[in-house]
């Protein structure tokens, strides 16, 4: 809404300007102008404090020694240790923007997305508030995130997605050769109709919703997503692989997928590069199992239980097939198997003999010549892109897209790689020092947001108390130091106080002898004396 007039026609001191504030934008201060700021090429005013206020069309400057409106005093309340956990944990990631990012866009990315990890689910609208009442505008002050601030940066950022593109290959090259980098895919739920990159999935189809679709790349070792990309909802796995891959100049290493991400999708990308490999499994009507006889199974795999194995070299290629048959999950499926065909009464013992062969049984395809249990722990271990996906949709609530065209999207995607990065670091550091043992990491997100900071007139910031329980828990976190505890008293007698010899100025008293002294016992009295007469004088 325009500022009326007759509001800006009122006289007041030079080189001001006039803000509206409150609900209604129906209030109006007064602030000095101190200056301007070149922002690529263009000159913008900076405003600075509010010197008074237009009231009933009249300028009425402020009384120093008038209280101030809260709603123009500090802030003196603010989260703490959530904020300052996150940005130790992340602070690293801050060189990997600047290499690609100016210092001002940088901070902007960083704090967004630590305000998203800290606020899961929170709105681009809702930034400003969560930075100004957070411990992160006491770190970074003057970082400029209100909503149409946001929305436009999102939106540039999309439009220069070369940069993030160049960000990801960086992060890339930094991944050792022995590294496996498990590769998946999810679905996030995008009602725009202005963006094409919202189109309906299988999935969404029969829930009626559209989706778009986010790969990533996680490595195993280091335990932290490395580099992701945005698809249409409705482009197959097998066809994004190849791109994917291609992008993200992923050219070493050992790419660990599932049935979606076959080799043949991405075997330019293989043989173009001899330092990245492949783990795959393979689809359980391959000709390559029946061709090699991949069910009959050789071995016991060593350091498992349960589980039997076979290796087997392709015939005229360096491809290797691994098949390992799990009795415990072979007896799962075949309950479920059965359990399905009563319920349809298709149940037939041929059809069950066959089935029996399948029942608890992987295949996988690689271009290395590994140990079997290698392999097997290689793919097992797969279950941690998943917890990836699981935290980036429920942890974060990265489950529904915030913006609405392409480019927006593609900005904000990027934010949300770098928040799943960071709660991939928080959870490792939870885990280092043991929390995660009996809480969760949301329940621990929790008690971190409650550990805040206060400060009164002319004082320092204060931590506010906490319960024991909570001051445990960032004491393990270093983010508080343990109270010092006094030295353990040793049990017993001081060494050498028994036999102790007391001393009196220079002459040493020793222990009395037993018995009467001698001499003693015929020595005489002395007598008084006695008259003549017999009486006393």
């Amino acid at each position: 809404m325009p500022i009326p007039k007759e509001v800006l026609a009122v006289s007041r001191p030079k080189n001001t300007v006039v803000i509206a504030y409150g609900k209604e934008k129906n209030l109006y201060s007064v602030r000095q102008r101190i200056g301007c700021r070149n922002d690529n090429g263009r000159h913008l005013p900076v405003n600075g404090p509010t010197i008074g206020h237009i009231v009933d069309l009249q300028y009425v400057p402020l009384d120093d020694a008038a209280p101030v409106d809260v709603s123009l005093s500090p802030i003196d309340l603010k989260d703490w240790a959530n904020v300052v956990l996150c940005d130790r944990e992340f602070k690293g990631i801050q060189a990997e923007l600047f290499a690609v990012y100016s210092h001002s866009d940088a901070m902007k990315i960083y704090c967004i997305a630590i305000l998203r990890v800290c606020n899961p689910g929170i709105k681009n609208y809702e930034l400003k508030e969560a930075y100004e009442t957070s411990f992160l505008s006491e770190l970074y002050p003057g970082i400029p995130l209100s909503k149409n601030t946001v929305s436009t940066f999102l939106n540039d950022l999309g439009k220069t997605c070369s940069r993030i593109v160049q960000f990801m290959r960086n992060r890339t090259a930094a991944v050792s050769m022995d590294h496996h980098l498990l590769v998946d895919g999810t679905l996030k739920s995008d009602e725009s109709r202005v963006n094409s990159l919202s189109e309906f999935s299988r999935k969404a189809k029969t829930k009626g919703t559209r989706d778009i679709s986010v790969l990533y790349a996680f490595d195993l070792e280091e335990m932290e997503p490395v580099c992701s990309k945005c698809f249409p909802g409705n482009m197959l796995d097998a066809t994004s692989y190849n791109e994917f891959i291609r992008e993200n100049h992923i050219t070493k290493g050992i790419i660990v997928a599932d049935k979606g991400f076959p080799e043949s999708a991405a075997h330019e990308q293989f043989e173009a590069h001899s330092d990245l490999h492949y783990l795959n499994p393979v689809k359980r009507n391959s000709k390559l199992i029946e061709r090699h006889n991949m069910l009959d199974f050789t071995g016991i795999l060593s350091g498992y239980e349960g589980i039997t194995y076979k290796k087997e070299k392709c015939v005229g290629i360096d491809k290797w097939l691994y098949s390992y048959r799990d009795s415990y999950k072979a007896s799962k499926e075949e309950a479920d198997w059965l359990r399905r065909a009563k319920n349809a009464r298709t149940y037939k013992l041929e059809d069950l003999r066959e089935k029996q062969k399948t029942f608890g049984t992987i295949v996988l395809e690689c271009d290395l010549d590994l140990p079997p249990e290698t392999a097997y722990k290689a793919y097992d271990s797969r279950w941690e892109i998943e917890i990836v996906m699981r935290y980036y949709k429920s942890a974060c609530e990265f489950d529904e897209t915030r913006v609405q065209d392409d480019y927006s999207v593609i900005g904000s995607e990027f934010c949300d790689f770098l928040s799943t990065v960071l709660t991939f670091r928080l959870m490792k550091q939870f885990d280092q020092v043991k929390l995660l043992e009996e809480r969760t990491y949301k329940k621990l997100m929790s008690v971190l947001e409650r550990a805040k900071k206060a400060r009164n007139e002319g004082e320092d910031w204060q931590l506010i108390r906490i319960n024991p329980s909570q001051e445990e828990i960032l004491q393990k976190l270093n983010l508080i130091s343990a109270p010092e505890k006094p030295p353990k008293k040793k049990p017993g007698r001081p060494k050498g106080s028994k036999k102790k010899k007391e001393e009196v100025g220079t002459i040493e008293t020793m222990k009395r002898k037993r018995g009467r002294p001698k001499g003693s016992k015929n020595k005489p009295k002395p007598q008084p004396d006695v008259p003549e007469n017999g009486l006393e004088t």
